[in-house]
């Protein structure tokens, strides 16, 4: 059975995520028709829609897309910070065993990933959305969704800051060990703690502060 082909929205949308189109980019209708092999008009639609979200912006008459300023970024991960630590006392109390297996195995998994900034972050999005998930609350699944899409928005990952990905796989550790005991606040905690690290390197990174490996 083909899995359903993915509407142009989509394609945009995972091309920004992946860094294929970086803020600033500039995007051409006829240009991503032709590039995903569909109509002007799906792409048309899709690309007003991801303007209506702030993933896109006006520069004169193109469509650009969006960056971040620095009290946009403070007030993007102060919501992320409290929501995702919501999902991971959520997850604490209401994960199946199975999904817990899940986080523990992506723990796991993820340690030979440790030097491809790349790679790790792709990891650390599946990981934060299975704690999403594993908190069965849909509608803190759907606002972090809408975080997780101006995360986008970021040239690049606070992975790629020199020892960040083992850092990082530390603290995945603690959220998913807490997660396991069915501590609901540790988790918590250790969730907020994990996102404002990743806020103070980006910080840094930004500022030239720490060295990037990409």
């Amino acid at each position: 059975m083909k899995a359903p082909m993915k509407d142009a929205y989509t394609l945009i949308l995972e091309a920004i995520d992946m860094g294929v189109f970086k803020p600033g980019d500039r995007l051409v209708e006829s240009d991503l028709a032709e590039r995903f092999g569909v109509s002007r008009t799906p792409i048309r639609e899709a690309l007003q829609r991801l303007e209506t979200q702030s993933l896109l912006a006006r520069d004169g008459r193109s469509l650009i897309v969006a960056s971040l300023d620095h009290n946009q970024l403070a007030e993007l991960y102060v919501v992320r910070a409290e929501l995702e630590g919501l999902a991971a006392s959520l997850a604490a109390r209401h994960a199946t065993e199975e999904e817990v297996r899940v986080l523990r195995d992506m723990v796991d998994d993820d340690r030979s990933l440790i030097g491809d900034p790349q790679a790790m972050a792709r990891a650390n999005r599946r990981f934060h959305k299975q704690i999403h998930l594993a908190s069965h609350n849909r509608f803190l699944v759907q606002q972090l969704d809408l975080v997780h899409r101006s995360m986008a928005l970021m040239a690049t990952t606070s992975l790629a800051a020199v020892g960040r990905d083992e850092d990082a796989l530390r603290e995945h550790d603690a959220i998913v060990s807490a997660i396991e005991k069915r501590d609901a606040t540790t988790a918590g905690e250790a969730l907020r703690a994990h996102i404002s690290k990743a806020f103070v390197t980006r910080l840094k990174l930004d500022s030239g502060e720490v060295e990037s490996t990409v």
